[in-house]
């Protein structure tokens, strides 16, 4: 019996903690926004930049042929705040013609090796989607 909620974040976090991960701690999370237009990406990463935003963001062009810019937050993965998270920033991507697509783990956290990336975009591509 999980302890979190019975969807996609809580199936993340059950997924990071059977990993071994101390979700009691502050986590680089990458969030992930997706476009079809590079335009529309670049004024999206113009504007996230504006706002000064903590945590960095990153526009790459991904397998799938989408532009994807990923915002990397510190912060404790709770599924309320990532939840909320992901609802601000799919609302922000809407102006821009793009969408949340979903959050995955960095691979190499602070004091801890062994969690593989969540995230691959390869054609077996898993990253939590909605």
């Amino acid at each position: 019996m999980s302890q979190f909620p019975d969807d996609g974040n809580g199936d993340m976090l059950q997924a990071m903690q059977d990993a071994g991960l101390d979700l009691n701690a502050a986590l680089h999370l990458d969030f992930y926004l997706v476009f079809a237009n590079q335009q529309k990406a670049e004024m999206a990463l113009t504007a996230l930049t504006t706002l000064d935003q903590p945590g960095e963001v990153e526009l790459n062009f991904n397998d799938l042929e989408q532009w994807e810019l990923i915002v990397t937050l510190h912060m404790v993965p709770e599924h309320a705040a990532i939840t909320a998270k992901e609802a601000e920033l799919d609302k922000f991507a809407k102006k821009f013609g793009g969408h949340n697509d979903g959050w995955g783990v960095m691979q190499h956290q602070e004091g801890d090796d062994d969690f593989d990336d969540e995230h691959d975009c390869d054609d077996d591509c898993d990253h939590h989607h909605h």
